[in-house]
């Protein structure tokens, strides 16, 4: 089955028109920032200089107190919707994969940022950049995005959040929403990552992404031999009733952590297993967002 079919484009389409519906804009649309220039809101008064243009004079304030004075309005600045999408070796795991998943999810985000007119760009990455999809504007770009999204493939060891980031944040590109697509399973932690993005004025958003049996694995108990997926080494061990209860517990201490970060510094932040569908997803995305009702 396409990763991107026809069904799919036509969800992006209902999704689109629902951000727009709700949020007269995008469903990143709260998130545009304003500034002073010829737009269509009034936010102030300035004096008038010679050379300055006489159509933006307030004639009805010169008639009642003879005073030359320019309106001055509010422009939306577009927004800049990166994605950071995780193509470590772990995200090839699952049913579906989690990097099938991942893809969707991004492909619908950056589908409704585009709607919009809004700059999107995508990174794929794991222990460093794997591939770039450079900032571009404009709907009818979908096809070119969903074709390089089709044409990546999980690679590389282990992830390392860190090193993306301290890279990410010395590009020359303006300041922008970052969308992170990941298991996050980094062996040195998700944290600094984030951090980095933090301190450099970039808007993180997590979109942590697990499968069903990463939570609650079956068919585990005896002699078993377990495969690292991003290493390739393997390992036999015996598995008890005992040491599945305590996997249980780092599991949920692991997005319990991961919930935390993003409470603690206001960011935020979508946890969720591949049982849903990406469309379901959004959906709660908007939820969540205040969109929906």
């Amino acid at each position: 089955m396409p990763l991107f079919d026809s069904e799919f484009l036509k969800k992006l389409e209902y999704l689109s028109l629902v951000s727009k519906r709700v949020f007269r804009g995008s469903l990143l649309a709260q998130r545009r920032t304003m500034q002073l220039g010829t737009g269509v809101e009034f936010a102030d008064h300035r004096e008038y200089t010679p050379g300055d243009d006489f159509r933006y004079l307030d004639w009805n304030l010169y008639a009642r107190h003879d005073e030359l004075l320019l309106k001055r309005f509010q422009e939306e600045e577009d927004l800049h919707v990166y994605f950071l999408l995780d193509a470590s070796r772990s995200m090839a795991f699952g049913d579906p994969p989690k990097f099938d998943f991942a893809r969707r999810v991004g492909a619908a985000l950056a589908y409704i940022a585009l709607a919009d007119l809004d700059r999107i760009a995508v990174t794929a990455f794991a222990a460093d950049v794997a591939a770039d999809f450079p900032l571009t504007r404009g709907k009818d770009r979908i096809l070119s995005l969903l074709k390089f999204l089709e044409n990546l493939e999980p690679r590389g060891e282990d992830t390392n959040l860190e090193r993306v980031a301290t890279g990410f944040v010395h590009r020359d590109q303006r300041r922008g929403l970052v969308v992170v697509l990941s298991d996050l399973y980094d062996p040195a932690g998700f944290e600094r990552g984030l951090d980095i993005l933090r301190h450099r004025r970039y808007e993180p958003h997590v979109v942590q992404i697990h499968d069903r049996y990463e939570r609650e694995p079956a068919d585990m108990l005896g002699d078993v031999e377990m495969w690292d997926v991003e290493s390739g080494t393997s390992r036999k061990v015996t598995v008890t009733e005992k040491n599945l209860r305590q996997y249980r517990a780092l599991f949920d201490d692991f997005q319990d952590k991961v919930q935390g970060y993003c409470t603690r510094h206001a960011l935020g932040c979508t946890r969720t297993s591949t049982e849903v569908t990406f469309d379901e997803l959004i959906l709660r995305m908007m939820r969540t967002a205040g969109a929906v009702r």
